[in-house]
C-alpha cells in the first residue's frame, strides 16, 4: 500500500515538474487558445445567445474597428483620454491621501487607535454606493469621477504604508536611536525604505481599484469617457462593442499596474519575492 502511494506521489511530482518547465508565453498562449475554443464552441452550438455572447470573430472585428478609431483620432480617442485623466489624477490623489493617512496610522498612537477604526469601517462599506453622493456633491464632470476613483484606491495604500512602517527591524531602530537620530530621520531613512515592499503592494492593489472607481462613476451618467461608451453600447445590445471597449480599458489598467511594478523593481531592487509581481524575479 505504501509503495503504491509513493509511486503515485512520484508520478504527480513529475507531472507538476513538467508543467512548471513550460515557458510562460507558451502557457499563456495555450490558455488563451483553450478559452477561445470554448467561446467559439458555445457560440457555434447555440449554448449561449449571440446577443449575450458574440462570437470571437465578431468581437475581433470590433476590436480592430475601435483600434482604427483610436489611431485616426476619432471620438473614442477623446473618450479614452478623459478616462485616462480620471484614472491617473484619481491615483495621484489616492497616493497623497493614502501615504498621509498611512504614516499617521503607522507612526502615531492616535492614528492607530482613533483613526484606523474609522478607516476600516469606511472600507467595509460598499464604496460604489458612494458614487451618487460624489455626483451630487461635485457634479457630473470629471471631479466626481476622480473623487470616487481616489476614494476606492486610498485604503489599500493606507494599509500598505502602515504595515510597512510597522514591519521595520527592531535592531535597526535601536541602532538609529543609539546614533541620536530624530523620529523624522528614523522615518525617512529607515522605516520608509524598509517598508517599501508593503507600500508597493498597496499601490498595486490601488492601481486596479482606481479603474473600477472611475468607470463606475461614468456609468451613472454625465461622463464622456469609455464608461459612457460602454453604457451606451450595452443599452443598444452591441455586445461586441462592449467586449472590445472593456479590452482596451483592461489594457489601460494593465499599463498602470505594470508601471507601478517597474518602479518597484527599480526602487526595491534589494527585495526578492517569489510572487508573480515580485519586485525582483
Amino acid at each position: 500500500m505504501s509503495t503504491s502511494v509513493s509511486e503515485d506521489d512520484t508520478v504527480w511530482t513529475e507531472h507538476v515538474s513538467f508543467i512548471d518547465r513550460i515557458p510562460r508565453w507558451i502557457a499563456m498562449l495555450g490558455l488563451l487558445a483553450a478559452v477561445l475554443a470554448i467561446w467559439q464552441a458555445s457560440h457555434s452550438f447555440g449554448i449561449v445567445s449571440p446577443i449575450i455572447l458574440p462570437s470571437p470573430g465578431e468581437t475581433g472585428q470590433d476590436i480592430i474597428y475601435v483600434a482604427r478609431n483610436l489611431i485616426s483620432g476619432g471620438y473614442m480617442l477623446k473618450a479614452l483620454w478623459i478616462t485616462t485623466q480620471e484614472v491617473l489624477v484619481g491615483f495621484l490623489f489616492a497616493m497623497l491621501f493614502g501615504f498621509s493617512l498611512g504614516i499617521l496610522v503607522g507612526e502615531t498612537s492616535f492614528g492607530e487607535r482613533a483613526v484606523m477604526p474609522y478607516l476600516v469601517a469606511i472600507d467595509t462599506m460598499p464604496k460604489v454606493a458612494f458614487a451618487p453622493l460624489f455626483l451630487s456633491w461635485l457634479g457630473f464632470g470629471i471631479a466626481s469621477k476622480v473623487a470616487l476613483a481616489a476614494f476606492i484606491a486610498t485604503f489599500p495604500i493606507v494599509v500598505g504604508t502602515a504595515a510597512g512602517l510597522h514591519g521595520h527591524n527592531e535592531n535597526a531602530r535601536m541602532l538609529f536611536k543609539t546614533m541620536g537620530a530624530s523620529r523624522w530621520q528614523t522615518l525617512i531613512k529607515m522605516k520608509l525604505p524598509m517598508g517599501l515592499p508593503q507600500i508597493f503592494t498597496g499601490l498595486k492593489i490601488a492601481s486596479v481599484g482606481v479603474m473600477a472607481g472611475a468607470i463606475t462613476a461614468e456609468f451613472l451618467g454625465g461622463g464622456k469617457g469609455f464608461g459612457e461608451l460602454i453604457r451606451v453600447a450595452a443599452s443598444q445590445l452591441q455586445t461586441p462593442r462592449v467586449f472590445s471597449l472593456i479590452l482596451y480599458l483592461s489594457l489601460l489598467g494593465f499599463c498602470l499596474f505594470w508601471t507601478v511594478v517597474l518602479v518597484e523593481r527599480r526602487l526595491v531592487f534589494w527585495h526578492r519575492s517569489s510572487g508573480p509581481t515580485g519586485a525582483v524575479r
